[in-house]
């Protein structure tokens, strides 16, 4: 169902011939692509929950770029989409994705929508994804070394880029449980030594080159905004506890980076700040061509956020804007392709990754 009220019908000619500038103005020419595995939730899952549990994610998901089912919460690519396309790599297929006839030559995607760290063994949480990882990298060199042809060596895992894109279940998990601002804080560390534990899990494979994302404003998500009825808000309309908490996590995990690095020797651990990137195209949203960076584009209930959680995305009754509008949301969780395409080239500028170095530095000699 397409809306044509006024907040859902404004036209953005001028900012699609924008998009390619933004992403090709930092692209890499790599000739000879990593290998890289990905772990995390539905910001970088690629078909994940589709294959897995044989969730449904239909229409209107992928109508941008895609233009079939693919399993992605957005309109077309997500982040991890453009990474890989600025590497002239192919796009991650989802390790569970048994039908997809890939043999997983250039990497795999474990990431699955709703994961989290914690708790530990319940699917797909990052310590079952890394399960699933080491089973993967058994039977792969099982495969390789009895002759069945074409598959990852023990070499290719050892020069693979890791990247681990997960912590906003965690936090956005708490507070629905009604814990207090202080409870939540106080489980983060927590989380934060499950990310550790996974990135020592990975170099004692013999893993060395790790990217790793931190969260995004979670309280300047549509679908916070609309559920959450006490909140205080910020100078952007954006909900003060949840970022702050958020924060706490970032700063957590940049310690611990920065902990790791010495630890870890040989490693090139490389943390981006994926939260000030957000945040910044939320508040600036103009300036990026944006409106309403709110309101998701597709939803229903009408402004301020367009999000009802008995009509979201895709389930009988939703509205969707206009292929072309202005909307940094998606759904009221996920960022449309013209928001991610924007992440991604602030990404690969290096103003936000510590240390500033470049994503083709992954590119194999």
């Amino acid at each position: 169902m397409i809306s044509h009220s006024p907040f859902l019908s404004q036209p953005l000619s001028h900012f699609l011939l924008l998009i390619p500038l933004f992403f090709t103005s930092v692209a890499s020419q790599c000739k000879n692509p990593p290998i890289i595995f990905n772990f995390g939730d539905s910001n970088s899952d690629t078909g994940g929950l589709v294959a897995g549990l044989g969730f449904p994610v239909n229409l209107p998901n992928r109508r941008t770029f895609f233009h079939r089912s693919t399993g992605r919460l957005s309109d077309g690519r997500l982040l991890i989409d453009f990474l890989c396309q600025s590497l002239n790599a192919s796009f991650l297929s989802p390790y569970l994705d048994s039908l997809g006839g890939s043999r997983f030559t250039n990497g795999a995607n474990f990431a699955v929508v709703g994961s989290s760290t914690l708790p530990k063994y319940v699917p797909f949480s990052l310590n079952i994804q890394l399960m699933q990882f080491l089973h993967f990298k058994a039977r792969t060199l099982e495969l390789a070394t009895a002759g069945f042809g074409n598959f990852v060596t023990d070499e290719g895992l050892r020069n693979a880029l890791y990247i681990i894109d997960i912590g906003q279940n965690d936090i956005a998990d708490s507070f629905s449980k009604k814990m207090s601002y202080a409870q939540v804080t106080k489980g983060i560390p927590s989380v934060i030594l499950e990310i550790e534990n996974a990135v020592k899990v990975l170099y004692n494979q013999g893993g060395r080159k790790f990217w790793i994302h931190n969260t995004g404003p979670l309280g300047c998500l549509p679908q916070k905004l609309a559920l959450v009825q006490k909140k205080d808000l910020d100078p952007i309309g954006c909900i003060s506890d949840y970022n702050s908490a958020a924060r706490i996590f970032n700063e957590g995990l940049r310690r611990s980076c920065e902990r790791m690095r010495s630890q870890f020797s040989g490693a090139t651990i490389v943390y981006v700040d994926i939260f000030s990137i957000k945040y910044d195209l939320i508040a600036n949203s103009s300036k990026y061509g944006f409106s309403s960076p709110l309101t998701a584009c597709c939803g229903s209930g009408g402004p301020p956020y367009n999000y009802d959680i008995r009509v979201t995305c895709g389930r009988p009754g939703y509205q969707v804007c206009n292929e072309g509008s202005r909307y940094v949301s998606w759904d009221g969780i996920h960022y449309t392709e013209a928001a991610n395409s924007i992440i991604a080239s602030k990404v690969l500028s290096m103003a936000h990754s510590s240390p500033s170095i470049p994503f083709d530095f992954f590119c194999r000699n």
